[in-house]
């Protein structure tokens, strides 16, 4: 495994992280655990979940990763030994079964967090995320920014980032991160952070993959120089850069075909572009899913690469492309490929 800091903190993470958002639903709590473990046992020590988690979110099932999570701490003692990240959700209609008070007001996020850590059973999570922006944005598969002249949202950076402070000071979080957010939402929690004296965010999770690079139009540039890490989520695409929905539709029990409201990624433009890096993959001799993710792990504004497995067999080959080294000239053909069929899922 390979390591690195989360930015501006003493916190040192693996490359790669464990994302959990399937169990409680694809994943039973005994496969759960037997993902932890593995994981664990071969560097990893840095996992992601979310209060709304698992996915595709629903009243039954809210809450049940973190639950898994927490019996895993109860039951190894050993929450010392894992750097934990959970998010809280922004509003959402349809995920107001959470809590009555949603977004990011000091009552909301007091009671997300403390319904948080009961089910992680654990006094502090050590990176807090907003999990997407209160206001009207470009997030989950928006594209073209329209802005609502009738937005009832008020600027609130700085009564966020104050709420996220005293979580610090009340030690349940150690730092916090944001999600889903653009390169306008990320420059003004730094420059309120700045304003105020108080911590700016140390990552943010948005979703990159070799068929969505959006990330590198502004963001990755805001993250480098500001020294802010991407924690990269989807990088196979909720699986479409394995390739095998390439082979007739893909498995029936395929994330894709169990749950088509995540469809968002799966349309003619990607599976053209998923042929093309199939194809440049197989000349390479290594699988698609391990040059997707290798692609990842290379970049040099990504901290941590969160990966995500329904089985055994997945998870070991997600965690194995850390040993897989891109070289220069393969990097060069993955952009003239890119050019070809320049981020087709949005």
């Amino acid at each position: 495994m390979k390591y690195t800091k989360l930015n501006n903190t003493d916190i040192t993470v693996s490359k790669i992280c464990l994302g959990t958002m399937t169990f409680g639903q694809q994943n039973t709590q005994q496969e759960g655990h037997e993902q932890i473990s593995y994981a664990i046992e071969n560097g990893i020590n840095f996992i992601d979940t979310a209060e709304m988690y698992s996915v595709p979110g629903n009243k039954e099932t809210q809450g049940s990763t973190e639950k898994i999570i927490g019996n895993w701490f109860e039951k190894n003692k050993n929450r010392d030994k894992i750097i934990l990240a959970s998010k809280i959700v922004g509003p959402s209609e349809g995920l107001s079964y959470i809590r009555d008070n949603m977004g990011f007001s000091k009552e909301s996020i007091d009671d997300a967090i403390n319904k948080s850590l009961k089910r992680l059973k654990t006094d502090y999570i050590d990176l807090y995320q907003l999990h997407w922006p209160e206001r009207n944005t470009n997030f989950f598969s928006k594209r073209n920014f329209k802005y609502d002249e009738n937005e009832k949202w008020k600027d609130n950076f700085s009564e966020i980032i104050g709420n996220l402070d005293l979580l610090k000071k009340e030690g349940k979080i150690r730092h916090y991160g944001i999600s889903n957010e653009t390169a306008w939402g990320l420059m003004r929690y730094k420059e309120e952070s700045n304003k105020i004296n108080l911590e700016k965010p140390v990552t943010i999770q948005n979703p990159y993959n070799l068929i969505n690079r959006t990330f590198e139009i502004g963001l990755s540039e805001v993250c480098t120089r500001e020294k802010i890490g991407l924690l990269a989520y989807s990088p196979l695409a909720f699986g479409l850069l394995t390739g095998k929905y390439l082979k007739n539709g893909g498995p029936k029990d395929a994330r894709l075909n169990l749950f088509k409201q995540m469809s968002r990624y799966n349309n003619e433009e990607s599976a053209k572009a998923v042929k093309l890096y199939s194809d440049f993959s197989k000349e390479l001799g290594i699988s698609l899913t391990q040059l997707s993710l290798a692609f990842v792990n290379s970049r040099n504004f990504v901290t941590s690469n969160i990966i995500g497995a329904t089985n055994m067999e997945q998870l070991k080959e997600n965690i194995s492309s850390i040993n897989v080294e891109l070289t220069e000239e393969i990097l060069t053909q993955i952009d003239l490929i890119q050019a070809k069929q320049p981020n087709p899922a949005p």
